[in-house]
């Protein structure tokens, strides 16, 4: 244990919330702006803006972008209300309901406590896609072509919102005796499934605590920041927005391959029961990804590219 102590890192000793905001002098009282929420502002930010840049370069799609700016704001839109909506329900349909069954029923309200934290990235994924149809029905352009814009753009909201996960001293790891391990709080603070006692602003450790891989971090890499790498290349260096949906279903497949192989690291939610050992709920959630992006993949590869098709 000796060794394991030397070898291991310590959670950083910082607060979940950049600042605490108090609003007592008009009777609202006082709450923290967490990290957490400052992970899906910062994603759904830079990807508007990013998507703003590809609407202003026709060129990049062969012609005409499928979106003008005000298109492109409009599916902004509706896409954080399906992030929002839709990552919620997915835990509740995916995890909580089906695993958490008696708990939930002796307080239904936790159903709607959103800021208790529970929410699945691939229920937001179905509120995206809802999004996306939505918008291409409204403005009348191809459902992939905007897929690539959510393809292009989903990784960065991944990756901050994993980085405010590592912050939050949540979703950690699998025990580890390598170097690679982390000592994580896991004390809960008053009675809240949360580390972190915000009266004292303190973390709280029973003591009993293992190393573990900082998983957060790898997931932040591997589902966020190489999916932006690589389909950013496609588009600015080959021209892949030239064929619809090939960026789209690229993403899917990086994503999938990238959370099969975090889930190897990443702690799995101890209420999830009768999945081998093998399998953890994250990676069967993630298999109709691989059967869609392949789908699309192909199917964008049977196609001329726009440019080619007007020549």
């Amino acid at each position: 244990m000796h060794q394991l102590a030397i070898a291991a890192m310590n959670f950083p000793d910082w607060s979940p919330a950049l600042i605490e905001i108090n609003l007592e002098s008009v009777g609202l009282g006082s709450f923290p702006l967490r990290w957490y929420a400052l992970g899906y502002i910062a994603g759904l930010l830079v990807a508007w803006r990013y998507a703003i840049m590809l609407s202003d370069r026709p060129a990049l799609w062969g012609g005409t972008a499928p979106l003008s700016r005000t298109g492109v704001e409009d599916l902004i839109f509706y896409v954080t209300l399906g992030i929002i909506l839709g990552g919620r329900l997915g835990y509740i349909a995916f995890y909580q309901l089906p695993h958490q069954w008696d708990e939930t029923m002796r307080d239904p309200w936790q159903l709607v406590r959103i800021w208790e934290g529970g929410m699945s990235f691939h229920g937001g994924l179905i509120g995206v896609c809802l999004a996306v149809f939505g918008i291409s029905r409204q403005h009348r352009v191809n459902v992939l072509s905007l897929g690539d814009i959510g393809g292009l753009t989903a990784g960065f909201g991944i990756f901050f919102v994993r980085l405010a996960n590592f912050m939050n001293a949540e979703l950690f790891g699998r025990h580890t005796d390598s170097s690679a391990g982390m000592i994580f709080p896991e004390g809960w603070a008053g009675g809240t499934p949360s580390a972190y006692d915000w009266q004292s602003g303190t973390w709280v450790y029973t003591g009993a605590e293992l190393p573990r891989y900082p998983s957060q971090l790898y997931e932040a890499v591997l589902e966020g920041l190489i999916p932006v790498i690589v389909t950013s290349i496609l588009v600015w260096r080959f021209k892949a927005l030239e064929r619809p949906g090939l960026i789209a279903g690229l993403f899917l497949l990086l994503y999938g391959l990238g959370r099969s192989i975090a889930e190897r690291f990443r702690e799995p939610d101890p209420f999830v029961q009768g999945l081998p050992e093998w399998l953890t709920m994250g990676q069967m959630l993630s298999a109709p990804m691989w059967i869609a992006g392949a789908y699309l993949v192909w199917r964008a590869l049977q196609t001329a590219p726009a440019s080619r098709q007007k020549s």
